[in-house]
C-alpha cells in the first residue's frame, strides 16, 4: 500500500487517554462489562496472543491463559506507558506499528484480540484483513466495535435529532476518524476475510449516565453480563463483542519468522544493535527502550 493510499491514522500520541478516561473519566461500569465479555469469550490458554491497539494495556492482564503477549498500538508514548503498568518481560513485547501494515509473519499468532480500536480505522475492512493474516489456522480473534443499530440512535432517529440512519449497512463518522457500523456489515467482512463467526456477546446495556450515578458498577455490569449472551439473537447496544476463529490459512509461521518487514512483506529480519533490517529491500526498523518500531524506517 503506498503512503498515498494508505488511510489516515488516530494517533494517541501524548495523550492522557488511560487516566482521563478510564481511571477518572467514570468508566467503571463499562470496563467491568468488557472484562466480563473477554473472560467468556477468549480462549483459556495459547502460546502466543496480539493485542490490537493495546493503548496503556488496560486489557492485558486480563490475557492471563497466554504465555506471551505482543502489545502494538501506533502511539509509542502509550506503549511507554503500558510499560510501567506491566514492566519490561519476557512475556511483553511492546510494537509500535500501523495496523494497515502489520510487521509480522502470516500464521504468528494463536489469538488476537481488537477492542476499542476499529471504531478508529477509516479503512475497517483492510485493518481485520491484516489481522487475519496474522493468525495461524484455527486462531481465535475477540472484536469489539461501535454499533450503529443501538437503542439510543434508534430513537434519536425516529425523533428526528438525527439524520443518519441507524439501520443502513455503511458506517456512519460521527467525529473525525470515529466510526460506528452496522452488525451485519461486521459480520460479513469477517466472513468475506476469512473468519467464522462462532459468538456473539452485546455489551454496555446500561450505559446511560444516571444508571451509572445511581446503582453500584458492580451490580450494574453483572446485570449486563446476565444479558450479553442475548448477543447471539440481536444486536442493540453501543458495543459489541464477536469471537471469530480464522478459517484456512498456515497452520503456523515458518521456522525462525516472527517479524516482517511491513514495506515489502519479506520474514526474517535479520536483527542488528538497536534494529532490525530486512534483507530483501534493506529497509531498517529502530528498536529502542524496548519497544520495536514499524511506523517509519530509519
Amino acid at each position: 500500500m503506498s503512503e498515498a493510499a494508505r488511510p489516515p491514522i488516530c494517533d494517541y500520541e501524548g495523550s492522557d487517554y488511560q487516566t482521563s478516561f478510564w481511571d477518572r473519566g467514570g468508566r467503571e461500569y463499562e470496563d467491568r462489562c468488557e472484562a466480563i465479555a473477554l473472560r467468556h469469550l477468549l480462549p483459556s490458554g495459547g502460546r502466543l496472543l496480539l493485542e490490537v491497539g493495546a493503548g496503556a494495556g488496560r486489557n492485558t492482564p486480563r490475557y492471563c491463559g497466554f504465555e506471551r503477549i505482543v502489545l502494538l498500538d501506533y502511539s509509542r508514548t502509550q506503549l511507554e506507558q503500558a510499560q510501567q503498568r506491566l514492566g519490561r518481560s519476557e512475556r511483553y513485547l511492546y510494537v509500535a506499528a500501523d495496523v494497515y501494515r502489520l510487521p509480522f509473519a502470516a500464521g504468528l499468532f494463536d489469538a488476537a484480540t481488537m477492542i476499542r480500536v476499529l471504531h478508529h480505522m477509516a479503512d475497517a475492512p483492510a485493518a481485520l484483513r491484516q489481522v487475519r493474516g496474522a493468525l495461524r489456522r484455527g486462531g481465535i480473534f475477540i472484536l469489539e466495535y461501535a454499533s450503529k443499530r443501538n437503542l439510543k440512535a434508534i430513537l434519536r432517529y425516529l425523533l428526528r435529532r438525527q439524520t443518519w440512519s441507524p439501520f443502513t449497512l455503511e458506517p456512519v463518522e460521527f467525529a473525525p476518524l470515529n466510526f460506528d457500523f452496522h452488525p451485519r456489515a461486521v459480520r460479513a467482512w469477517l466472513e468475506e476475510i476469512g473468519f467464522e463467526v462462532q459468538q456473539v456477546r452485546t455489551v454496555s446495556h446500561f450505559r446511560v449516565g444516571l444508571l451509572k450515578r445511581l446503582v453500584p458498577a458492580r451490580l450494574l455490569a453483572a446485570l449486563d453480563g446476565l444479558l450479553q449472551p442475548t448477543g447471539g439473537l440481536f444486536q442493540l447496544t453501543p458495543s459489541v463483542f464477536v469471537q471469530a476463529a480464522a478459517v484456512g490459512g498456515p497452520e503456523s509461521a515458518p521456522p525462525g519468522a516472527f517479524f516482517r518487514c511491513p514495506e515489502c512483506g519479506h520474514a526474517p529480519l535479520a536483527e542488528e544493535k538497536e534494529r532490525l533490517v530486512c534483507p530483501a529491500c534493506g529497509r531498517a526498523w529502530g528498536v529502542r527502550d524496548g519497544i520495536y518500531d514499524f511506523r517509519q524506517p530509519l
